[in-house]
């Protein structure tokens, strides 16, 4: 991460009347990040598997006094296109318009050699992890040109940029989504398209990948949330097609 971001501190009312859906919004990074965006103003669209933990955040955001939030409950490996076609129609008929989409929501697949990667897990974990939000930002687009402001953000990895062995489907879909993310941006004049890495956080993710490891040697989601609100806010007006690191 450089030094601008390493010291960015976002205004208070920083995403005042947005409107930002966040996917994998029930607990981790997706969490956190609905959260904070709804401190700095954003109505935000908590979009996720479990209803439970979608009404979790959406109580949280409530009773810290932020506007009142929206919840899709969508579980990308079985969505369909009526699935995505009702997002759209309930967004256009709640909010008219579209002014941020964080691509938060993702698998792990299995951490396997290629030689005995499981077909079906390799296909589910491309899916969820590129396909999907590839469906869903298409479908979105139309809401988020009535945006006078748009951001998209995706998320990507370390093992997105250069291949690790044992990361299989997982860092082949991110390195996908760096390329979707620069195809998108150069194709968007109107439309700010970046991706995000968080590197190693304290989520259940991390966990799964790493079980031997000490959590509490890592930062929280809350502890990197700064260049996340600077690329779906409108500070990073000019900055598109780029990938970068919050560690």
């Amino acid at each position: 991460m450089n030094t601008e971001l390493q010291t960015y501190t976002p205004a208070p009312d920083l995403l005042e009347e947005r409107a930002i859906l966040v996917t994998g919004a029930g607990d981790g990074i997706g969490a956190a990040a609905a959260r904070r965006f709804a401190k700095h103003g954003a109505t935000v669209v908590l979009v996720g598997r479990t209803q439970a933990k979608l009404e979790a955040v959406y109580d949280a955001i409530e009773a810290a006094g932020g506007k009142k939030p929206a919840i899709f409950v969508m579980d990308f490996a079985k969505a369909q296109g009526d699935d995505y076609q009702n997002l759209f129609d309930g967004l256009e008929k709640e909010l008219g318009k579209l002014d941020g989409l964080l691509h938060n929501a993702g698998i792990l697949g299995s951490r396997s050699p290629i030689e005995h990667y499981e077909i079906p897990t390799w296909l589910e974990t491309i899916h969820v992890n590129l396909n999907a939000p590839f469906i869903l930002t298409q479908t979105l687009l139309p809401l988020l040109r009535k945006s006078a402001d748009p951001a998209v953000v995706f998320t990507s990895s370390g093992v997105g940029r250069k291949g690790r062995a044992y990361w299989g489907a997982y860092a082949v879909s991110k390195f996908g989504i760096e390329g979707l993310a620069q195809i998108l941006a150069d194709e968007c004049d109107n439309i700010r398209v970046n991706c995000i890495n968080p590197g190693p956080i304290r989520t259940a993710m991390r966990k799964l990948a790493y079980p031997g490891e000490d959590p509490s040697t890592l930062k929280t989601p809350a502890d990197i949330l700064e260049p996340y609100l600077f690329l779906i806010g409108p500070d990073s007006q000019g900055t598109t097609g780029q990938s970068l690191d919050c560690q």
